[in-house]
């Protein structure tokens, strides 16, 4: 559990300055051409790293659904809607709005049990977490300055 939380906090890192890296890229270029080269340079440095590891394993491919094939293609939507999010909105408040978003989608899928995922039971628990997660970010965006000052007149009052 431990390496999965590590690796989980790792993978949010690497995202994280993705986003940045992409944003970048895409201030000197369209949101397309960034694509190409986000997920053309993800194919070479997968496909060699993957030759590497695993040999002609890589290219074991049996058993697959069909439907497995168009993550790319949705890749391809993530990076787009991404970069463009986090340029319209910056990157702090485009990620957190990505990140609620993925969590509730996850959340549907798990409780629906749709994409051969397990059905997991539905508990209002989970959807009052995405809703604080939410209003987080809703305070982030436009508490403004009111709930600093509101945080700190109450921290203020407890000493």
């Amino acid at each position: 559990m431990i390496i999965g939380i590590v690796l989980s906090i790792i993978a949010g890192s690497l995202v994280g300055l993705q986003n940045i890296f992409n944003s970048k890229v895409n201030e000197h270029t369209g949101s397309w051409t960034t694509t190409t080269i986000v997920l053309g340079m993800g194919f070479l440095a997968s496909f060699t790293i993957g030759f590497i590891a695993e040999g002609k394993q890589l290219f074991s491919l049996e058993n697959m659904q069909v439907w497995y094939w168009f993550s790319g293609l949705i890749g391809v939507g993530v990076v787009t809607c991404v970069t463009k999010g986090v340029r319209l909105l910056g990157p702090t408040y485009a990620i957190s709005i990505v990140l609620i978003s993925q969590l509730a989608f996850a959340l549907l899928l798990d409780s629906m049990g749709w994409m051969g995922l397990e059905k997991v039971p539905f508990t209002s628990k989970q959807l009052v977490g995405v809703l604080i997660l939410a209003g987080g970010v809703f305070l982030f965006k436009f508490g403004g300055n009111g709930a600093f000052i509101f945080a700190k007149k109450r921290t203020e009052q407890s000493e």
